[in-house]
This record gives C-alpha cells, sequence and structure tokens, in this order.
C-alpha cells in the first residue's frame, strides 16, 4: 500500500533505506530536492550506504557528506568536483548510453529510486517531469520507489508515466525545482560558435550540450528554419528557438515534429514552455542514444566538447589538470550517430586556449575518451578542422591551423621530436 504524506516532516527514509543500500535520484533539474534533503540529515540514522549521482545542480551533497555515505558518478561536473578533490567520490567511466542497461543487469544496483515527479493528469497519471535518461531502468529495477510530487514540475510527454500502484512513498511538495542557470559566453566562445553555426544548414537536427558555447551557437541560428533536436538534454535555448518557429522538427527523418530529449536543464522559462506541450518528449538513453535511430536521422549535427584534443583527433573530455571535471559521456554515441547519418557533422567544438593553457596539444594530459578514429570535425575560435578522411600527418596541419597562433611554434616543435 502506498505510504502518503503531505510535505516531508514526517517522512522516515530510514524506514526504506538500508544500510549498505544504493540510492539512486534525477540528475540536475530532476532532482526531488526535500527527499534528497531529507536523506543526508537521516545518513546518520541510515548508516552506512552509497549514492549514485549525475550531473548535480544543487548543493545538496557536499564532501562532509562521505561520514555516513559513499558517492559513485558517471560525471565530474558542478559539485561533483568538490566532492572528487575531497576524495569523496568514485567515478564510473562508461558511456552515459549504457547506464541503463548497466542498471537493469544490476552491474550498477539500485536498491531506493528517488524521483520528482509531475502532479497527475486526470487520468492518475504523473509525469516523470524532468527527466527519462536513466531513470525509468532505476525505478523498474528498484526494491522502493519514493515520490516527490511537487506541483512546481512541469507536465511532460514521453514514453512513462506512473501511477499511485507504482510508489511505495509519496511526498507531496511546493517548491522551485533546481535551475541550471545560462553561462554567458566570452568573446572566444561567440567566434567558435560563429565558425559553428556556418555549418549547420535548414533542416538539420541537432544535438547539444551544456554550457555558454551550445548557448552561444543557438542564438546565432534565429534565420535558420526547420531546425529539429535529438539531444540527451536540452536547456532554455532550444525553448527560445521552439517559441520562435526556428526548431520545428518538420524535415526530421526520426521523431518528426517533435523536440526528442532525455532531460530538461535549464531555468523555469524552459519548465513553463514544456509544461503540456507535445512537441517536446522525453525519452530514457535507450531511445536518445540509440545508434540506429541516430543514423536514421537525416543531417544529423552532433556539437559536443573536449577539455582538449591532439593533432591526430583524440580527445579528452574527463580530466584537467589532473581532476576528473567532465564525462565519457553521451559523445561518441551521437559522434557516431551523426557520422553515420545522411548529411550528419559530427562536431567537437572548444576555444583553443583555456587559462592560457593551449587546449589543442601534442599529447593528452588525460584519458582519450573519443579515439582519433571517431574524430570528425574540429572547431575552435580559429576555424574549422574537418579530419574526416585524412592522414595522421594532414590532421596536424589541419589542428595547427586552429591552434591559438601563440602556441602553434610549440606544438610544430613537439611535433617534430
Amino acid at each position: 500500500m502506498t505510504e502518503i504524506l503531505e510535505g516531508a516532516g514526517r517522512l522516515d527514509l530510514a524506514a526504506h533505506v538500508r544500510p549498505g543500500d544504493a540510492v539512486m535520484w534525477g540528475q540536475a533539474c530532476a532532482e526531488p530536492l526535500t527527499l534528497t534533503e531529507r536523506l543526508i540529515e537521516q545518513r546518520a540514522e541510515i548508516g552506512g550506504f552509497r549514492c549514485f549521482l549525475g550531473l548535480p545542480a544543487s548543493d545538496t551533497i557536499r564532501p562532509e557528506h562521505a561520514d555516513h555515505v559513499s558517492f559513485l558518478s558517471y560525471c565530474g561536473g558542478g559539485g561533483n568536483r568538490a566532492l572528487h578533490r575531497a576524495g569523496a567520490l568514485d567515478i564510473l567511466p562508461c558511456h552515459y548510453s549504457t547506464l541503463p542497461d548497466l542498471i537493469e543487469s544490476g552491474a550498477l544496483p539500485v536498491d531506493v529510486v528517488l524521483v520528482q515527479l509531475s502532479p497527475a493528469d486526470g487520468a492518475g497519471r504523473h509525469s516523470l517531469g524532468m527527466a527519462d535518461d536513466y531513470l525509468s531502468a532505476a525505478i523498474d529495477r528498484a526494491r522502493v520507489v519514493i515520490a516527490e510530487v511537487n506541483d512546481q514540475v512541469p507536465w511532460t510527454h514521453g514514453a512513462r508515466t506512473l501511477t499511485a500502484a507504482d510508489l511505495d512513498v509519496i511526498v507531496f511538495t511546493s517548491r522551485p525545482p533546481a535551475e541550471i542557470v545560462k553561462s554567458v559566453p566570452g568573446d572566444a566562445e561567440e567566434r567558435v560558435a560563429g565558425h559553428v553555426a556556418g555549418l549547420i544548414e535548414d533542416g538539420a537536427t541537432l544535438q547539444l550540450g551544456l554550457g555558454a558555447l551550445p548557448e552561444a551557437i543557438a542564438a546565432r541560428l534565429a534565420d535558420r528554419r526547420d531546425l529539429g533536436v535529438h539531444s540527451g538534454q536540452i536547456g532554455d535555448a532550444v525553448a527560445d528557438l521552439m517559441e520562435a518557429g526556428v526548431i520545428t522538427g518538420a524535415r526530421k527523418t526520426v521523431g518528426r515534429g517533435r523536440t526528442v530529449t532525455g532531460t530538461l536543464m535549464g531555468t523555469s522559462r524552459l519548465f513553463r514552455y514544456a509544461h503540456g506541450n507535445p512537441a517536446i518528449e522525453l525519452r530514457d538513453t535507450r531511445h536518445t542514444h540509440d545508434p540506429e535511430v541516430l543514423a536514421a536521422q537525416d543531417r544529423l549535427v552532433a556539437i559536443n566538447s573536449a577539455i582538449e584534443v591532439d593533432l591526430s583527433g583524440q580527445i579528452n573530455a574527463e580530466v584537467a589538470r589532473g581532476s576528473y571535471v567532465g564525462a565519457v559521456g553521451g559523445a561518441i554515441d551521437f559522434l557516431r550517430g551523426a557520422a553515420r547519418s545522411r548529411g550528419g557533422l559530427p562536431v567537437v567544438a572548444l576555444t583553443s586556449t583555456a587559462k592560457s593553457a593551449s587546449r589543442i596539444v601534442a599529447t593528452l594530459s588525460g584519458p582519450v575518451s573519443t579515439s582519433r578514429a571517431d574524430a570528425g570535425i574540429i572547431v575552435t575560435e580559429y576555424g574549422v578542422a574537418d579530419l574526416r578522411g585524412l592522414s595522421l600527418d594532414e590532421r596536424r596541419a589541419r589542428m595547427l591551423a586552429i591552434a591559438h597562433p601563440d602556441h602553434r611554434p610549440a606544438l610544430e616543435k613537439e611535433c617534430s621530436q
């Protein structure tokens, strides 16, 4: 029988979470803040347990909470950076697309899942609100499903809804969801955005990552027509372009007329636009990152970022200056999908420097997140290097041309040694 509570005051998570359990919840804007805050409050009472974290948009989890909790994540972004620097976060170096299968198989255990849901519709169905991605798999696998039904969460369309019968505990709340605020692009980002935007034609379908650079790229697409979106996440910029009639999905070959995504990562502007909007559809990564779905999407332009790229096209998207700040993520799925798409473009965009250090390097300082065999189009503020079909010598020349001029002599010297 479902336990129903008005607010978290009487919620005793120690009655549901056992010592040694693995707990999981929605990432970023999908975090059920009331439940995660209560979980951390009761961590000593519960005893030792493990939490799997996605990309955080809140400061709920902090290093001092590792006194009774161990933390695991697929990424080092946001607040996870502080955890990793404090030695309180272990990393699961996996493709984002494989998370549902890892959960389903039990390789990535989940005993308790905390979910944030929209209020029920007239048929008693709750939408997943902000995210599906790997949550559906977690809901199906968990021993206990605890839901925060927040009346400020949008009702979103998608492949999955839940009813009270699917839930062990329901806590009703009313509070603003966590937000990811738009980053302000600098001059270099704006120049990169100009080069990338120049590659995008009318009718293309976009995959956009997080951060200032994708926002800057999107801002330069106001004069395009009938763009589509099929992406792991969307932010406010997508809502802006949909409302302006730029993104219509009218020419998509898969999911025509719909913006398909795994998560909403933005602000209340995006949440309001997504509420009840049938043009936005949430799906899990087994669809959003499916290689056959991506390859079947004509003119798929996959736009991903990197920490550094070497002169052969190898990409490090995980480690910067010895700290784990990124992720393997979904880049390889989309880059390969775009490479197989008819008219598709696999793009990796980055500024040429970070804190005066070159991001175009002779030798990567971190792991190879994407191999040189999967390298496509690399873009910096100094131009576009299309590496497809090029030899190693040809690639070096192209990559040197888009490196910062101040660093080109040193890179050329390293190449010759």
